[in-house]
C-alpha cells in the first residue's frame, strides 16, 4: 500500500512538471529541418543527414535547459558540408551546434554563424562546438562580414577550426550593442585559428571584442587556450575594444600582427606564447593602450617586429582622446614576462607624433606619455648579444622599472637601476622554448603582486617564485605544440603539398590544350619556339611557364583584343614566368587582374624574361590584391605604362599589393611611370605595402608621365630604392619618398633623370 501511495505521488508531481524530451530527429532536407526546429523541446537532438546542404539559411531557435539543451548536429562530424550561399543564426537558450563543415561558399548576410536571429531572438547560454569554417569567404574581398558574431550572454565557441578568411571584417566579432550584450562572459576556448592571408589594408582582424562606440562597456569575454597560426590579416590579430576581458594561455604561432589592447580597460593578458621567426619582421607581441591592464607570465620568442609590431609596444596616447582614438596608458602592470631572442623587445611611447602637428588634426597627436605603469620581474635574454633592448620615442618618466634582468649590455636611451645586466643561463628545451637553469628568486613585490599566483605553465608561485614567466622545474613535455590539442576533433589542416608535374610543350596547339586540363602545380616547359596566344590565359591555379634553357628563351606573342591581358590573374592565381619572351601588339596588357570576384590574393613572379610592346605591363583593378609581385633579372621595354597598383583610391587604407620586389632588371622606353603603387587614407595601424627596388637600370622612361614622377609610391609605408642606375629619363622626380617612414634612396646613380624628393610628412585623408 505504501509503495502504491509513493508511486501515485510521483505520478502526480510529474503531471505538474514539463517533460523533457530525449528525441533524436534525423532530417534530410530544409523543410524537415525547419519543422524539427519549430517543434523541438528541451532535450531534443536534431541530426543533419550526412551530405551537402547547399544554399541554406538555418534559423535555429528554441528553449533548452542546462541539463537538457536542444542540439543541432551532424550525423557524422565533418560529413555535413554547408556550401553555397548559406548561414546559421541561433536565438534562444541552451542551444548547441556540433560537427558542421562550412566550405565552398559565403554568407548571404553579415555573418556565417550568428548568436542572434534578430533583436527579439538573441542567444544566451548557447554553444557552437567541433565545427569548421574554411575559405567561406565573400567573392569580393572588400565586402564586409564576420564568420562568427557573438550576441547575448554566456555563449561559447570551442574546439572549432576557422581559416582562410580573405575578405574584409574580423573573423570573430563580439557585439556589445545594448544591455543584453554587456557583462556577457562569453568563452572562446580551445579553438584553432588557422592561416588568415594578408588583406592589404585594415579590417583584417582574427578576433575583435567590442568596437569604438561600445569600448567603455564591460564585456568579461574569455579567450583561453586557443592556437593562432599564421593569422596575417593585418597588424591586429586580436583587437580588444571593451573592458574586463581575459586572454590566457593562447599560442600565437608566426602571426604577422599583435594582441592589441586598442580600446577598453582592465584586461588580463596572462600565460600567452608569441613565436616569431627569422623570415619576417612583421610578427609582433602585445601592444598596450588604455588603463589598468595586467600583462603577466607571457613568453616571447624571436619577435623581430618594431614599433606597432614590437614584442612589447607601450603607446603614447592622445590627451583628452576621442573615444575612437588612443587613450593614455595608465596604471598598467607588466610583470613576470620572458623575452628570448627578440630584437629591441621593449618599445615605449610608440606612435609619438608631436612633429606632425602641421599635417594632422589635434585629435591625432599622441603626446600623452604612459603614467603609473610598472615593469617588473621580467627577463630579456638573447643568445646573440643585443645591446639595444629598449627603444623610447618619448620620455619614460611615468614608468617604474623594478628588478628586470637582461643578459646583454644596455646601451639604449633608457637606463634605469630597475634594469640590470646579469649573467643569465638558459637551456633550450624545444625549437622555441628556452628555460632558465636556475630560479632568480629575488623578486619585486608590488601592489597586488600576490594575485599573480601561477607561472606560464601553471606552477604555483607561492611555492617557488622567480623572475620571468617560468618557474623551475619545468616538465620535459613543455615546449611542444600539438595541433590536435586545439580545434575540431575530426579536422586537420596539415595537407600534402601540391605535387608538380612537368608538361613539355612544342606547339601553340599543345599549349592551349595543356592550359585547359592542367592541375595546380603544373610546370609548362616550352621548347625554343614562337607560340601565338589569341585569347587571354586564365591563371586560377599555381602554374609555371618556362623555357627549359635560360639562354634559349621561348617566345609568346599575344594577339588578343585591345585592352585584354595575355594573362588574366584571378582569385588564388599563382603564375611564374621564367626564361620567356612575352610580346604584345601595343594595345593590350601583359598581365591584368579580373575586374570582379577577386576574393583572394594572387601572386606573380617574372624571372629572367623579357616583356615588350604592351600598353600596360600589369593592371590591378579595384578590389584586387597581390600578396607578392616579383620581377627579377628581366627586361621591360617599349611599353606605354608599367605596373599599375593604384586603383584602391577611396583612401580607406587599402592597397593592391603587399610586396613588390623588383631586382636586377631593366626598364627601357616605358612612356609613363614604371610603377604606380598607392595607399591612401590616414591609418597608422596599416603598415604596408612594401617595395624593394634594387640593382636595376631605368632608361628613356617617363616622358609622357603627367605627374613627372617615375616611380610613384604615395602612402606606401616601406620603400627601398637602391643601387639602381637612372639614365636619360625626362622626369622631374625619380620618386617622392616619405621621410617620416625612414625612406631614403641609397647608392643610386642618376644622369639626366630628375631627382629624389623627400617629404618628411605627407597629408592624408582622415579615415575616422
Amino acid at each position: 500500500m505504501k509503495n502504491l501511495l509513493f508511486l501515485y505521488v510521483v505520478i502526480l508531481l510529474l503531471s505538474f512538471t514539463k517533460m523533457e524530451s530525449q528525441n533524436s530527429i534525423k532530417v534530410a532536407n530544409q523543410e524537415e529541418l525547419k519543422a524539427a526546429i519549430k517543434n523541438a523541446v528541451a532535450g531534443d537532438e536534431i541530426i543533419l543527414a550526412n551530405g551537402v546542404w547547399k544554399d541554406i539559411q538555418i534559423k535555429f531557435f528554441g528553449k533548452g535547459t542546462q541539463e537538457a539543451p536542444i542540439v543541432l548536429r551532424a550525423e557524422t562530424s565533418g560529413e555535413v558540408s554547408i556550401k553555397g550561399v548559406s548561414d546559421l543564426k541561433i536565438g534562444g537558450t541552451y542551444l548547441e551546434v556540433r560537427g558542421l563543415y562550412f566550405k565552398n561558399g559565403y554568407t548571404p548576410s553579415n555573418t556565417v554563424i550568428d548568436f542572434h536571429i534578430d533583436s527579439n531572438a538573441i542567444a544566451n547560454h548557447c554553444r557552437v562546438s567541433d565545427c569548421v569554417i574554411e575559405d567561406f569567404t565573400q567573392l569580393n574581398r572588400n565586402k564586409d562580414d564576420h564568420w562568427v558574431e557573438f550576441w547575448g550572454r554566456y555563449n561559447q565557441l570551442d574546439h572549432c577550426y576557422l581559416a582562410g578568411k580573405s575578405n574584409q571584417g574580423p573573423t570573430i566579432m563580439v557585439s556589445l550593442k545594448g544591455n543584453e550584450q554587456i557583462n556577457n562572459y562569453h568563452q572562446i576556448v580551445n579553438n584553432h585559428f588557422g592561416p588568415r592571408p594578408r588583406k592589404g589594408g585594415p579590417h583584417g582582424e582574427t578576433l575583435q571584442i567590442g568596437d569604438s562606440n561600445t569600448s567603455m562597456s564591460p564585456s568579461h569575454t574569455q579567450v583561453v587556450n586557443n592556437l593562432f597560426e599564421r593569422c596575417d590579416g593585418e597588424v591586429e590579430i586580436i583587437s580588444n575594444k571593451s573592458n574586463n576581458n581575459e586572454y590566457r594561455n593562447n599560442i600565437f604561432y608566426k602571426c604577422e600582427g599583435s594582441l592589441v589592447l586598442r580600446h577598453g580597460n582592465y584586461c588580463i593578458i596572462d600565460g600567452n606564447v608569441f613565436i616569431g621567426d627569422d623570415k619576417s619582421e612583421f610578427m609582433g607581441g602585445i601592444r598596450v593602450i588604455n588603463t589598468g591592464h595586467w600583462i603577466t607570465n607571457n613568453y616571447f620568442y624571436n619577435i623581430k617586429g618594431k614599433e606597432f609590431r614590437s614584442a612589447l609596444a607601450v603607446m603614447n596616447g592622445v590627451p583628452k582622446s576621442p573615444q575612437n582614438r588612443y587613450n593614455q596608458v595608465t596604471d598598467v602592470v607588466i610583470a613576470y614576462n620572458t623575452f628570448v631572442d627578440c630584437i629591441t623587445p621593449w618599445q615605449f611611447s610608440v606612435g609619438a607624433n608631436m612633429d606632425k602637428k602641421q599635417v594632422l588634426p589635434l585629435q591625432e597627436i599622441r603626446s600623452a606619455r604612459p603614467e603609473r605603469t610598472i615593469v617588473a620581474n621580467n627577463i630579456i635574454y638573447n643568445q646573440i648579444p643585443n645591446d639595444f633592448p629598449i627603444k623610447a620615442y618619448d620620455k619614460v618618466d611615468g614608468i617604474l622599472f623594478k628588478n628586470n634582468s637582461i643578459n646583454s649590455p644596455n646601451n639604449s636611451d633608457v637606463l634605469d637601476k630597475g634594469i640590470q645586466t646579469e649573467s643569465i643561463s638558459m637551456t633550450q628545451q624545444s625549437d622555441w622554448l628556452f628555460v632558465p637553469t636556475t630560479n632568480q628568486k629575488n623578486v619585486y613585490q608590488g601592489f597586488d603582486f600576490e594575485t599573480i599566483t601561477k607561472d606560464l605553465f601553471g606552477k604555483d608561485r607561492a611555492l617557488a617564485n622567480a623572475v620571468g614567466a617560468i618557474v623551475l622545474p619545468v616538465d620535459t613535455n613543455k615546449g611542444k605544440i600539438n595541433k590536435k590539442d586545439f580545434g575540431s576533433t575530426w579536422f586537420s589542416n596539415d595537407k600534402p603539398g601540391e605535387t608538380s608535374k612537368t608538361i613539355k610543350i612544342s606547339s601553340t596547339n599543345e599549349l592551349a590544350e595543356a592550359f585547359s586540363k592542367a592541375a595546380s602545380g603544373t610546370i609548362f616547359e616550352l621548347k625554343k619556339e614562337v607560340y601565338n596566344l589569341e585569347e587571354s590565359v586564365v591563371i586560377d591555379k599555381q602554374f609555371t611557364i618556362r623555357a627549359k634553357n635560360s639562354k634559349n628563351k621561348a617566345i609568346l606573342v599575344y594577339s588578343g583584343k585591345a585592352d585584354t591581358p595575355a594573362f588574366l590573374m584571378v582569385s588564388k592565381g599563382n603564375l611564374t614566368l621564367e626564361n620567356m619572351i612575352l610580346k604584345g601588339g601595343k594595345t593590350q596588357k601583359a598581365f591584368a587582374t579580373a575586374t570582379k570576384e577577386m576574393s583572394s590574393a594572387y601572386n606573380l613572379k617574372v624571372k629572367n624574361s623579357e616583356i615588350s610592346d604592351f600598353d600596360c605591363v600589369l593592371k590591378a583593378y579595384k578590389d584586387s590584391f597581390a600578396d607578392t609581385i616579383s620581377i627579377d633579372n628581366s627586361i621591360i621595354k617599349n611599353c606605354k605604362k608599367g605596373l599599375i597598383l593604384a586603383t584602391e583610391n577611396d583612401d580607406l587604407g587599402e592597397y593592391n599589393a603587399e610586396f613588390v620586389i623588383i631586382t636586377n632588371s631593366k626598364f627601357d622606353g616605358v612612356q609613363n611611370s614604371i610603377l604606380d603603387y598607392y595607399r591612401g587614407g590616414y591609418d597608422e595601424s596599416t603598415i604596408g605595402g612594401n617595395l624593394v627596388f634594387k640593382n636595376n637600370t631605368v632608361t628613356n622612361s617617363g616622358k609622357s608621365e603627367e605627374t613627372g614622377i617615375l616611380i610613384k609610391t604615395k602612402g606606401i609605408v616601406n620603400v627601398a630604392i637602391s643601387n639602381t642606375n637612372f639614365s636619360n629619363n625626362p622626369v622631374k622626380f625619380i620618386a617622392v619618398l616619405w621621410g617620416e617612414k625612414g625612406q631614403q634612396p641609397l647608392n643610386n646613380t642618376i644622369a639626366n633623370s630628375g631627382e629624389f624628393k623627400i617629404e618628411q610628412s605627407i597629408k592624408q585623408k582622415m579615415m575616422y
